[in-house]
């Protein structure tokens, strides 16, 4: 599963997709407000997705963050990738470390199956076609 983290990740990246823009960049409170994540928490997400080009930043009086056209076209996996790493999409359902195609668990065959459509569907989607469906369906980012 993703980490809560990661899941912090993809909402922030969302939001400022459906939210943000380079003439008005939204600021790391306003985020942590809107979405209710922690500050603290917030700010280190926000250092790492720019860092890696996920997202853009602004610095100075008026700064703070939003997507250029090319981190709109980034699939979402790219979040997951600097967030938690692709490891969960090799790992075993039931958390076991020797579990394979030759040792398999009860779960093996089904979780692989799972596991493979939702890397798929990561890898496919990006941050612009997911903030047009939550903008077209009226879908939430804050629980």
């Amino acid at each position: 599963m993703l980490s809560q983290k990661c899941k912090y990740a993809l909402r922030t990246v969302l939001f400022l997709a459906i939210e943000g823009d380079k003439s008005c960049p939204k600021g790391g409170k306003d985020i942590s407000t809107t979405l209710k994540i922690p500050e603290a928490y917030t700010g280190k997400i926000l250092q790492e997705l720019a860092k890696k080009n996920i997202i853009t930043s602004v610095k100075g009086p008026g700064g703070g963050f939003y997507l250029s056209e090319d981190n709109l076209k980034s699939p979402i996996i790219n979040v997951i990738e600097i967030i938690d790493g692709l490891s969960f999409f090799e790992s075993c359902g039931l958390g076991l470390s020797k579990c394979s195609s030759e040792h398999p668990c009860p779960i093996h065959n089904d979780f692989k199956i799972a596991r493979e459509h939702l890397k798929k569907v990561f890898i496919n989607k990006t941050v612009l076609e997911l903030a047009n469906e939550i903008k077209t369906n009226d879908f939430t980012l804050v629980r």
